[in-house]
């Protein structure tokens, strides 16, 4: 016992070495539930059949339904997870999922399970769904909208079908709506809650994709604010963004992804700076720690704040690379994978730019995550690359201490170790790069 206290005791200690962790109690800010997408971008989740491969990883998990219309050809069935994390949980208690897969999940999702605020007790947090064509080849489509395991007293309909180039927006999705209801843990008691699921056909990859129109508001200190979930695509609740309203919010405007503050990201206020640590969804409430260091001390990845230190080595050379390397100059950091179509497109961009600036004044980095050694190297050689990549493993980390979740993302940071823009790519980085007049030789 006494070398357990001893450990617990160095980690605090440990952890407490980051500048602004004072430790301290969250604050606890009672949320509500809001219907619609409110200030956040609509956002389309993928979902698919039950798979007929006995070696998928879900099999086990599939909810066995009845009531599919016999006459219906080409019938499949399938079903749309509330809240994922929910799903895993109890299901690997129920023995579906083992504890490989488990492990190996958690692992991909970089997701640590907050057991405490799990249900052990299974959920209905999944919702059924099945289609297929009716006598005149059309398809037609049923949702288990009361979630009772039976598609018998649940309306029939065709399905909305959209064009994945199109322009969808709240409007069509509002007027598409099948209000469903499911079950989650409120104050560590199953309540049974509705919501809206919003499910459309794209025919031309033959694809089903779906949201649910609901966010979270709060309200601290006079101030408003509005927490999405997962781009509307789950309603778990574990990686949130966060933004503080204002009237062009209010008044329908959308909010940018680079101006939502994601988790363990800094809040200033009048009275000084909150970090953000999400949303407790058993205990119904946002949480935030006050800092105790002004905004120019932090470090985070947000525009303004200072870069997060980190360190690897150059893929080529093996020669150690640091941000400390690159004080008194601009900085890009580009953020890729070698399958991510957007980031391949932009290479020759960057190659381009990179032979054109003046290297005592910028440079270039290239991160690459979620990709093979051998695959890098080819792309590598294939493109041309000269500016310096580090491959994000698990020993570098950077992806995951930039918080990276989607490729490309970029930071430009100043010479002061500041970051002063995100995402930025063709004309609008090139646009940036010669605002600053630094891309001259």
């Amino acid at each position: 016992m006494k070398q357990t206290m001893i450990f617990l005791s160095t980690i605090a200690a440990v952890l407490c070495l980051i500048p602004g962790c004072k430790q301290e109690k969250a604050i606890e800010i009672p949320i509500s539930i809001q219907n619609g997408y409110g200030p956040f971008k609509l956002g389309l989740g993928g979902v698919a059949p039950d798979s007929e491969d006995e070696n998928n990883l879900w099999k086990k998990t599939y909810l066995q339904v009845k009531g599919i219309p016999e006459e219906w050809t080409d019938a499949k069935k399938g079903d749309i997870n509330v809240n994922i994390y929910q799903t895993v949980y109890q299901n690997y208690l129920q023995g579906n999922i083992s504890q490989e897969e488990y492990e190996e999940l958690q692992k991909t999702w970089n997701w640590i399970p907050d057991t405490l605020n799990l249900s052990k007790a299974p959920l209905k947090c999944k919702i059924a769904f099945a289609f297929g064509k009716d006598a005149a080849g059309e398809i037609r489509m049923v949702v288990d909208a009361n979630n009772n395991l039976d598609f018998g007293d649940d309306a029939i309909f065709s399905p909305l079908e959209f064009d994945i180039n199109g322009n969808l927006n709240d409007s069509i999705a509002s007027n598409n709506l099948i209000p469903v209801t499911y079950e989650r843990l409120s104050n560590n008691r199953i309540v049974r809650e509705n919501t809206a699921l919003f499910i459309v056909y794209v025919p031309s990859y033959k694809l089903w994709m779906c949201n649910f129109s609901q966010y979270a508001g709060a309200t601290f200190k006079g101030k408003e604010f509005a927490i999405s979930s997962g781009g509307f695509t789950n309603l778990s609740y574990n990686k949130t963004g966060l933004v503080l309203m204002n009237d062009s919010l209010k008044d329908g405007e959308k909010v940018l992804r680079d101006d939502m503050i994601s988790e363990n990201e800094y809040l200033a206020l009048e009275d000084g700076v909150y970090k953000y640590k999400g949303v407790n969804m058993n205990r119904n409430v946002m949480l935030l720690e006050k800092i105790n260091l002004p905004k120019n001390q932090l470090y985070s990845t947000q525009t303004g704040f200072k870069a997060i230190p980190f360190e690897g080595s150059d893929f080529k050379s093996k020669t150690s690379i640091t941000l400390d390397n690159y004080n008194g100059k601009y900085l890009l950091i580009d953020f890729w994978a070698v399958w991510c179509g957007p980031c391949v497109q932009e290479l020759p961009n960057l190659k381009t730019m990179y032979e054109n600036m003046d290297k005592s004044k910028v440079e270039v980095i290239g991160i690459v995550g979620d990709s093979q050694p051998d695959a890098l190297e080819k792309m590598i050689e294939q493109y041309g690359i000269t500016w310096p990549q580090i491959l994000s493993d698990e020993t570098s980390n950077i992806k995951q201490k930039y918080n990276v979740n989607g490729y490309p993302s970029t930071f430009l940071i100043d010479p002061a170790g500041i970051i002063i823009a995100k995402n930025l790519r063709g004309k609008e980085l090139e646009n940036k790069i010669n605002e600053l007049k630094i891309n001259i030789r």
